[in-house]
């Protein structure tokens, strides 16, 4: 209970703060989370809404990444554990699901029901957040974007949210 109401304030907090960014005219470019130890940038214009991952109902003959599916608002989005798909890691995939597991949809525009399973939600980020960014490694996926580093020294990879929606590797789920 006390976990859907901090999710309930911090989607407060960022819905105010991106009507703030609007009216003011601050840029505000990216969506921050955590998943697995690692931080990832969402761009805002490809994220949809943020969930408390719940009541998820697994499905049988698929890989280790693709946790399930979830009922948000009426409709059916199928659950990619980010960090399982991304780092190939399937260890943490199956216990993931307690503690402040959040989900973020991808923006309706994209055409795909999916949501992605992050462990924390860390708040809005805008280029003045970071010291310094990086084109991808050569060898790099093709939806990893730049890499940024912040004033802490922390390091941040960017998911184009389009790009990963049309990976061949990101549709097909089947095991």
């Amino acid at each position: 209970m006390a976990n859907r109401e901090a999710l309930r304030e911090l989607q407060t907090r960022l819905a105010t703060r991106l009507q703030a960014a609007r009216t003011q005219g601050v840029s505000v470019a990216w969506l921050a989370v955590r998943a697995k130890g690692q931080n990832y940038l969402f761009p805002l214009v490809q994220s949809g809404e943020i969930f408390a991952l719940s009541q998820l109902q697994p499905v049988p003959y698929v890989l280790p990444w693709y946790r399930g599916v979830l009922n948000i608002r009426g409709g059916l989005y199928g659950v990619v554990d980010l960090a399982a798909f991304v780092t190939g890691d399937f260890s943490s995939s199956a216990t993931a699901s307690s503690g402040e597991a959040s989900v973020v949809t991808l923006n309706a525009a994209l055409e795909v029901n999916c949501a992605l399973q992050v462990d924390s939600l860390l708040g809005l980020r805008a280029a003045e957040a970071f010291v310094s960014s990086t084109a991808p490694d050569a060898g790099a996926p093709g939806y990893f974007g730049n890499r940024f580093v912040d004033a802490a020294g922390d390091l941040w990879q960017e998911i184009n949210l389009r790009t990963l929606a049309q990976d061949p590797n990101f549709l097909n789920i089947r095991a």
